[in-house]
Order: structure tokens, then sequence, then C-alpha cells
């Protein structure tokens, strides 16, 4: 008996991949384009030179330098600690003997639920009220809890084998010890996953820094991009789409680097009840 080609299957995969990618080539082409070719119709795909103009354009009208220095450090400092929360937390979740233990776990899966705008008002009654705006800890701080990563990363213990444990233990290792010398080390794909969300999160987090910022000297990339959009109205989209290249080109360097240990992260914890 001949096996039907899954032909629908392709085309519903074709059409998803083609709504995610080519708002991507769009942009990528865009930033090579002048004023007069992004406007012209019918549509002009292809630029009629690949000459970097708007980038240079682009580098020279905003500090992308000292932009890429506050959401390198955002990141890194944001991400990192996020990481280790949610790596101690899920790791008290399953191996410490906590009393409510499940009312703290179905806090975190109820966080997950909760949208983050919501608290966007409080948040910053708090950090105005704490003289933070305009500071790294105002961008940080409010956003350092993972419920997301605290899920994978307890989904992901409960797999792992408990007499690996019980033996360090036995040796009279600590509860910091059994976690940062048998957990993290047997956990690098599913940290991998957690780590990228976390990184592409904090990397273009706009709506809160957009809040507690108003310094240029602050600014992160996807805020300092609106200094690209002239306030008479008329944008140099051409400029504006090499800025946006120059944004999202380090986030897809790490998603390539990381990508499989991303994927089996995210499967070692997706199969775990």
């Amino acid at each position: 008996m001949m096996r039907r080609f899954p032909i629908g299957s392709y085309i519903a995969l074709l059409v998803a991949v083609a709504a995610m990618v080519l708002p991507l080539v769009w942009m990528l082409l865009a930033s090579f384009k002048g004023q007069t070719e992004i406007y012209s119709l019918p549509i002009q795909w292809l630029p009629s030179s690949f000459a970097p103009t708007n980038y240079s354009d682009a580098l020279d009208v905003v500090p992308f330098g000292a932009f890429f220095i506050n959401s390198a450090i955002t990141t890194v400092v944001g991400a990192g600690i996020k990481i280790i929360l949610g790596l101690m937390t899920a790791y008290a979740l399953v191996f410490i003997e906590v009393p409510f233990k499940k009312v703290f776990f179905a806090i975190v899966i109820f966080a997950l639920l909760v949208p983050q705008q919501i608290v966007i008002i409080p948040n910053y009654t708090l950090v105005a009220s704490l003289g933070w705006l305009n500071t790294y800890q105002g961008i940080i701080v409010p956003g350092l809890a993972s419920a997301f990563g605290t899920f994978l990363f307890r989904q992901h213990f409960l797999s792992l084998p408990p007499s690996v444990l019980e033996a360090a233990a036995l040796d009279g290792a600590g509860h910091l010890r059994r976690l940062w010398a048998f957990v993290v080390p047997m956990s690098t794909p599913t940290i991998a996953a957690v780590a990228l969300v976390s990184v592409v999160t904090e990397w273009n987090e706009y709506l809160w820094p957009l809040l507690v910022v108003d310094r240029p000297n602050m600014m992160t990339l996807p805020i300092g991009l609106t200094l690209l959009q002239n306030t008479d109205g008329i944008t140099n989209w051409g400029v504006l789409m090499a800025g946006t290249v120059l944004v999202t080109l380090p986030i897809l360097i790490v998603f390539f680097v990381m990508q499989r240990k991303i994927v089996a992260g995210l499967t070692a914890g997706a199969v775990t009840g």
C-alpha cells in the first residue's frame, strides 16, 4: 500500500515558515534600499545595490555603542540572575522538604498565566519611589523572577536519578554543593534553553525600559531605535531597518550557536510529568 504524500502538512509548514521568515527577509533587503525604492510600486524586493550606506548613517545618527553596552549589561545581569534564581527555586521544590511546597508550585504556575503588563503600574510606582528611574537596577530588578525557567527546571529535575543525590548526601555534600556539583552538570541542555529564552526576553524588552528610561545615555538598543524616527513624520525606513538589523543580529547568532542544546533542553522539560 502506497503511503499518501502529506501535501497538506507541507503547505501548512510552508505558510508558517513564510509568515515568520518573510518579515525578516524584507527587513534585511530594505536596509540596503533608498527611500524611493522602499515606496516604489509595484513592490521592488531586491535593492538596486547592496552598499551599506544606511548602516553607516544609522551608526552616525545615534550612539549605537552606548546602546549596545546598556543592552549587554541588562541582558547578561538580568538573564544570569534569572537562571540562578530559577535553578535554586526549582531545586527547593524538588529536592528539599519545605512546608507548603505544592502551594509554592501553584504560585509559579499562576505567575505563568498572569500577563506581565498588569503589574507595570505597581512596579513603576515602586521603582520611582526608590529613585531607580534611569538606572540599571530600575531596568533589571522588577523582571528578575522567571516562572517559565522555574517550571522548566522543576520538570527536568524530576527526571534526574535520585540515587546520585542520595550518594552525594551520604558523602556529606550540602544542598548548595549538590546543586552546583551534580544537578547543574546534568542539566546543561535545559539551562541552555532557559538561558536563550531569558536572553531574548531581556535583549528585546521594549515597554519596561521605555517607561523607566528617558536619558539617551541609559537607553537600550530597542529604545534607541526610536531616535532614528524623525519627529516631522518623514522616517527614513532604510536607516531604521539597518538599525533593526544591527539589533537583531546578535540574538540570531546566539540562537544558531546554542540551537542543539536549546531543542534538547525544551524536549527534556516537556516529557516529564
